[in-house]
């Protein structure tokens, strides 16, 4: 992110994690991040892809944003927003995960598992995303080939 540039902060999740999607919105807010809820917010069953797809086209048009997202194991919404242009998004279950993440495959979505992690986890795996910045030189030339395969 760019110096002075507001961070905002797309989240969703689906029917089985919403209680660890609130812990992360407020452990956001709370350090003064904005962040966008698009849902879900009861415990009805729902079509995770129809967050994933939600979340990514708002990550893509918002290039000062990242998102989070949040399903029972991580792997359904894993895959699904990787399939729209521009996103990569990494299941990360602890932070040395999401450090490598943002590191090494600059990942724009941070995705997690919500019946896999406990809340304290997941906020310290949230911050660790958050703070780390994307180190470039060999591996921008790795992203841009995994850009490549978008085409």
């Amino acid at each position: 992110m760019k110096e002075g540039v507001k961070l905002k902060i797309i989240i969703a999740s689906d029917h089985s994690s919403i209680e660890m999607k609130e812990s992360v919105k407020n452990f956001l807010v709370n350090k003064n991040i904005e962040v966008i809820d698009i849902g879900t917010n009861d415990n009805r069953s729902v079509d995770y892809p129809d967050y994933a797809e939600k979340l990514g086209n708002m990550v893509i048009s918002n290039k000062n944003s990242f998102g989070i997202l949040i399903c029972g194991t991580g792997i359904g919404m894993s895959i699904a927003v990787n399939k729209i242009k521009g996103i990569r998004g990494a299941l990360c279950l602890f932070p040395d995960m999401a450090r490598l993440a943002r590191t090494h495959n600059n990942a724009n979505v941070l995705v997690m598992g919500g019946r896999l992690m406990g809340v304290e986890l997941a906020n310290w795996t949230v911050e660790t995303f958050l703070e780390t910045k994307f180190e470039g030189g060999r591996h921008e030339t790795r992203v841009n080939k995994i850009s490549d395969l978008e085409e």
